[in-house]
């Protein structure tokens, strides 16, 4: 075994802190729901207002199966939750914690961007508007 260069303070911090290999295993498990382009379009939508899988489909431009069935992966994970009215089902992010995961990873991501990525969207963004 090699020799530890860190202090023993940092050692027994490590060993009293460091999350178990099940938590770990939880917290890959959740992010791994944020790696789906699909799925983080259909969270920063609903994290706009609460949508059924018509509108969903639609506004996003899906087919409803697809939205069906990224809508099953996201509730299964907990990161969203549904109220029936009728015969429809509205989904909606089920806590302001998923919107904050998606707000820290962007605002990461502009704080790392190359100047000519940021440049280049804000161009797009432009065009898009006219």
């Amino acid at each position: 075994m090699a020799e530890i260069i860190a202090s023993l303070n940092t050692c027994n911090l490590i060993k009293e802190y460091l999350p178990s290999n099940q938590d770990i295993a939880d917290m890959c498990s959740f992010f791994s729901v944020f790696c789906d382009v699909t799925r983080v379009r259909m969270l920063s939508a609903l994290s706009i207002d609460e949508l059924c899988v018509g509108d969903i489909a639609t506004l996003l431009n899906l087919n409803q199966t697809t939205v069906s069935h990224q809508l099953k992966i996201l509730r299964d994970a907990g990161l969203v939750t549904t109220r029936r009215e009728g015969k429809i089902i509205f989904y909606r992010v089920a806590s302001e914690h998923v919107e904050t995961v998606m707000n820290v990873g962007a605002g990461y991501l502009l704080e790392i961007l190359p100047p000519s990525r940021k440049n280049s969207d804000e161009r797009t963004d432009t065009e898009r508007a006219e």
